[in-house]
């Protein structure tokens, strides 16, 4: 959706597909108009997702307290590195779910995704961490320890960002 629809036309789309019970809707409305997402919230079940373009917990401040969301998105080198983002996590309540957003850039890959595989492993509200695979040539590029395996990430062995 990433911030298309109006926040009528969020809710009823929300409403609509209850019954196949969707993991959540991302971003259904402009995340800048907060009070949208109240209105959302009164007419549907469906989790509501967002995130990706907050840049502090200041910026989802009303969204959490209100529980106007079921999942934050934010990313790693978004929220100020990870001291940002654990103070943004520990502002959480625990029925807010963390789901960071993947980085797809190959720089991200280093300076993002890995940190936050061993962030996710942390953090007490951990949620689901998106993962879209790499190709084989980024891969070579950036060598690695973590392995994916029937659903799951795990970090490796060796010390550091999960980095060879």
């Amino acid at each position: 959706m990433h911030h298309r629809l109006t926040p009528i036309e969020a809710a009823r789309f929300g409403k609509s597909i209850e019954d196949y019970r969707l993991f959540w809707m991302e971003d259904p409305t402009p995340a800048e108009n907060q009070e949208c997402f109240r209105l959302i919230r009164q007419h549907t079940v469906t989790p509501i997702a967002v995130g990706e373009v907050f840049n502090s917990i200041w910026d989802c401040k009303q969204l959490i307290e209100e529980q106007l969301i079921d999942y934050i998105r934010t990313t790693i080198t978004h929220a100020g590195g990870i001291t940002g983002d654990a103070s943004d996590r520990r502002f959480c309540p625990r029925f807010i779910r963390y789901a960071p957003a993947r980085t797809g850039r190959p720089i991200c890959l280093q300076s993002a995704w890995r940190p936050a595989l061993h962030f996710d492993l942390w953090v007490p509200n951990f949620g689901v961490q998106e993962y879209m695979g790499y190709s084989e040539q980024m891969l070579e590029v950036f060598p690695h320890s973590w392995t994916f395996d029937n659903g799951y990430m795990h970090p490796g062995e060796k010390p550091g960002w999960a980095s060879s």
